[in-house]
């Protein structure tokens, strides 16, 4: 049991106060003269300058100032610093890779926050990885209606489009080779936050979707709620109420970002209570990417009995856990989940699927899910249904953020799993309700269905395990079977292929956190690469250990992962070819090691589905140096599975 120690400050306090993380290596140091600024050090460099916080209520209240007690206190992975004024708390944390603060309101009384004041002043004018909100018009608060998908713009704080957005995470590249997480989490019912520069500085500052006023049923296929007019507050509640915590992340090294674990760790933990065991991550064959292209049947393929009965087959036959019915099988635009195609027996399926061990996952537009919500749950998991793949929220204010929380409880409620789509960056839900097993979020492998060739993918996807996996776990939807080699690629909206490896594609199998992992590719495309599929059938979707073995930023990464006694390490370069070493010590203890290795083709750099697969058994005690050497093809990758030998 942790141990805690509180000191009580008198109402006299000092004005600066400081707070360091258990290692001693971070130091807040906070600023009360005339409200709250708080800034950050590691050990004497300067990450943060003076950066001020505070919360505006419709009554003037300004949460942040006035007399206030302080009390610390520390546990076994973090030290604390509260801040106690007359209606709300301000909370500072401090861990080893990391800090956060949060409000927290004991107000008795119903009340709306107009702003929120959230800086984080750089000390000087740093280069960062932005994900600018894609989609934008000349009307500035059109940004609130976004699919938080794009790739990263490479830029200095000075250079920050005034016309835009981003979304979180967005992280820095700090002094002395240090990067800052820009990150939130515990975000169950209040609007999240982006972040802007507009004024050419150094200080990025938190903008919030104001609470909608007016919402008309549209957007795609009449599925989803868009905003006409919005209120002058942000937030509402009939009383006390805990808002996210703002997280900043700091790495030394950039592997040290792959096992950071903020967003999770601070969010709300499950109920004790209810029973989550039922709870099955796996993977699952899709449809939708591949677009119910099978070759060798003697029947017309898409959303129909026949179809989805071999993709059932085709995954009771290899261990996969799950099959997804996406957009289709419901009736078009009727926002009414309880109208099936006729061309599904939907029940029929469930039965099938059940016989064969494989469950049913049904894609779900957000408003024909919101509407009907308790029934369409309750419906649907007694017919045996296993979960819901919700999409097309594209907002993130106050009242979609609600939707999230209410659809993850009473999912939950029906022994239903949840994976987001459409929707934002994951902030600690997961945690808070274990049936949300993922969450898109990510500029993920369904873009090269229609992307063009100037989208760079591949150095995405080295770029987004610092980024957008540091705050959760993410549905990129990998295993294409068709991939291209630089210069090769183009979209094929119904053929679609990968940029990159074959290798690079099994890599993301590792690489990548996604508990509930799609085949995205044709059943028909994997039967022709019995290899391939008996590794992706068999590699696990959640770990019992994860070590950072490598990386660099937009250039590679490289990840070693645990299931049992099974090690798996996965790789990835950018279009640089790479020669990786892997120190097995790190990884492997002595004894024998049955080794499992693919690696890209020597033609990779050419025909890009070109690999070479390895099989070998290793001893610890014959190889002094215990080294693995790895090459990389442009856009590559390589998969190594260990398993001890019994």
């Amino acid at each position: 049991m942790a141990a805690i120690s509180v000191a009580l400050g008198a109402m006299a306090a000092p004005k600066d106060y400081t707070l360091s993380s258990p290692d001693g290596n971070l130091t807040v140091r906070i600023n009360a003269e005339s409200g709250i600024s708080w800034s950050l050090y590691h050990g004497e460099t300067c990450l943060l300058e003076p950066s001020a916080i505070s919360m505006t209520l419709d009554d003037g209240t300004v949460y942040g100032t006035g007399k206030f007690r302080t009390a610390k206190g520390s546990e076994d992975d973090n030290n604390s610093l509260t801040f106690r004024f007359k209606e709300c708390d301000l909370i500072f944390k401090a861990f080893d890779n990391g800090v956060a603060y949060r409000f927290v309101s004991r107000s008795k009384t119903p009340f709306k926050v107009v702003s929120e004041q959230a800086t984080f002043a750089l000390p000087e004018d740093q280069t960062m990885y932005v994900p600018y909100v894609r989609d934008y018009s000349d009307v500035f608060e059109s940004q609130f209606r976004n699919s938080f998908e794009n790739t990263y713009s490479h830029i200095r704080t000075s250079e920050w489009d005034k016309a835009r957005l981003a979304f979180l995470p967005l992280l820095v590249e700090a002094s002395n080779g240090m990067k800052l997480c820009i990150m939130e989490t515990d975000l169950m019912n209040y609007p999240g936050m982006y972040l802007y520069n507009g004024n050419a500085d150094t200080s990025l500052e938190g903008v919030f979707a104001p609470y909608p006023a007016k919402m008309e049923q549209g957007g795609y296929i009449m599925l989803q709620m868009v905003v006409t007019e919005r209120e002058d507050y942000i937030a509402k509640y009939d009383g006390s109420t805990s808002f996210p915590w703002r997280i900043v992340a700091v790495s030394e090294e950039d592997k040290d970002l792959l096992a950071n674990r903020l967003t999770y760790r601070l969010a709300t933990p499950a109920a004790e209570d209810i029973d989550y065991s039922w709870v099955k991550p796996g993977k699952v064959a899709w449809d939708w990417w591949n677009a119910w292209n099978l070759t060798g049947v003697d029947f017309k393929t898409g959303v129909n009995n026949e179809t989805y009965k071999y993709y059932i087959d085709f995954a009771s036959g290899h261990g996969i856990e799950y099959v997804i019915l996406d957009d289709g099988w419901s009736e078009t635009g009727a926002a009414d989940l309880m109208k099936v195609v006729p061309e599904i027996d939907l029940e029929e399926l469930v039965a099938y699927a059940a016989e064969r061990n494989v469950g049913i996952i049904l894609w779900a537009g957000y408003w024909a899910f919101d509407r009907d919500m308790e029934n369409v749950c309750r419906h649907y998991s007694e017919m045996g249904i296993k979960g819901f793949k919700i999409d097309f929220m594209d907002r993130d204010d106050q009242i979609m953020v609600d939707f999230h929380r209410r659809a993850a409880e009473t999912a939950a409620k029906y022994h239903l799993l949840v994976d987001f789509h459409g929707t934002y960056k994951p902030a600690g839900l997961d945690r808070t309700y274990p049936n949300v097993v993922n969450y898109e979020g990510v500029h993920g492998l369904e873009q090269m269905k229609w992307s063009g060739e100037d989208v760079d993918q591949v150095t995405y996807d080295v770029t987004i395990p610092f980024v957008r996996m540091v705050a959760g776990p993410m549905d990129y939807t990998q295993g294409a079977m068709r991939n291209a080699s630089r210069g090769n690629y183009r979209p094929v909206y119904s053929e679609a292929m990968s940029q990159g490896t074959r290798c690079r594609q099994l890599a993301e199998y590792i690489v990548f956190d996604s508990p509930l992992t799609m085949l995205c590719d044709s059943p028909s495309n994997y039967l022709r690469e019995p290899e391939c599929l008996e590794f992706i059938s068999e590699v696990p979707t959640v770990w019992d250990e994860v070590l950072p073995l490598d990386g660099k930023v937009a250039e590679y990464v490289a990840v070693a992962k645990r299931k049992g006694d099974t090690w798996y390490v996965g790789g990835m370069t950018d279009w640089n070819a790479r020669d990786m070493e892997i120190d097995l010590k790190q990884v492997l203890g002595d004894g024998e090691w049955n080794v499992e290795i693919f690696t890209d083709g020597v033609n990779a750099h050419r025909a890009a589905s070109d690999y070479r697969k390895e099989e070998y058994v290793l001893k610890a005690a014959d190889n002094d140096t215990f080294r693995l050497g790895v090459h990389l093809a442009p856009g590559g990758g390589f998969v190594v599975k260990f398993t001890p030998v019994r």
